[in-house]
């Protein structure tokens, strides 16, 4: 009778054990999925800004800038939690597409019309041309190394080619690619010793080898898509680039290897470009050339430019 009792007693602890541990793992898988990632939200309200929607960075406090806000020709700025509103308008005559912000917290402008890279007092908002050259069909988007020097994409769109320009600290600017295709996003690796820029139309994507000097050596292919254009592109610390699929509507997560990740799907078709900041470096912020607009999602590792700001 008493081992009966022992073996019932033994069981239903057993059994007890079980249930606890279980809960405790579902509570725990739960709670680490409880953030959704890869699924895109919409930021800011539908034509807030132009069709010309470019150029996406976010500055140390948390807030995203984007190109042409509600007119071609501005800067406006977004808060996390949408609220859109001018922060400068540019010289007449300049459009901006690429932006970025270097280590000291200045906005450069890439201004395609006028040929110039802006610099940006963001204290002050004084705006001054740092860089110029009347050679370039257009500076387009435009990437940048931990020394402060900018990478700047040229795409010839009517001749179908394009070039790679670099931008010292002394707003020297140099060649650095002739012939390319249509050279549109650009992008430096975490370690810098890659350039990844795109085609748009030839829809490649190269793998520049990027020297210690700032010039680049050999190339190649990193990856290629069998349809629709590409434009902007960003890495994450552990070097994965995400890249907007211009007319698909997606951004594609590709590893270090150039294999496809993961493919987000957004609300708008035509992507522009795309930056990250977020309290932790894991919110994207994508621009939306149909929409005028801004979409977001959640990503599972903090953004190479966010770990380079917040050092």
């Amino acid at each position: 009778m008493k081992k009966l009792f022992f073996n019932s007693f033994l069981l239903s602890s057993v059994f007890l054990l079980f249930l606890f541990s279980a809960c405790s793992s579902s509570g725990q898988k739960e709670q680490e999925g409880s953030e959704e990632l890869f699924v895109a939200s919409v930021l800011t309200p539908v034509n807030a800004f132009t069709s010309g929607i470019e150029g996406p960075a976010v500055d140390k406090n948390g807030i995203i800038y984007a190109v042409n806000f509600e007119r071609q020709g501005t800067i406006g700025k977004v808060t996390p939690e949408g609220e859109a509103s001018l922060f400068i308008e540019l010289p007449e005559g300049s459009i901006a597409n690429g932006i970025r912000f270097d280590s000291e917290g200045n906005m450069f402008i890439a201004d395609y019309m006028g040929h110039n890279i802006f610099k940006v007092d963001m204290a002050t908002k004084e705006l001054k041309v740092y860089a110029h050259n009347g050679d370039m069909s257009q500076p387009n988007d435009i990437a940048i190394d931990s020394k402060n020097r900018l990478y700047a994409s040229d795409p010839n769109w009517k001749e179908g080619t394009g070039r790679i320009w670099r931008v010292d600290t002394n707003g020297e600017i140099v060649l650095l690619k002739d012939s390319l295709g249509t050279a549109n996003g650009i992008e430096v690796s975490p370690d810098e010793k890659t350039l990844y820029v795109n085609e748009s139309v030839q829809r490649k994507v190269w793998a520049y080898e990027l020297l210690p000097d700032g010039n680049i050596g050999e190339r190649k292919i990193f990856i290629e898509f069998p349809d629709f254009g590409m434009d902007g592109m960003r890495c994450d610390k552990d070097g994965n680039v995400y890249i907007t699929r211009y007319g698909k509507g997606t951004v594609v997560k590709v590893s270090p290897e150039g294999k496809v990740l993961q493919e987000i799907q957004l609300t708008g078709k035509s992507a522009s470009n795309i930056c990250f900041g977020g309290s932790d470096g894991r919110t994207a912020y994508v621009t939306l050339a149909d929409q005028g607009n801004i979409e977001t999602f959640r990503v599972d590792i903090p953004a190479r430019e966010w770990e380079m700001q917040h050092k």
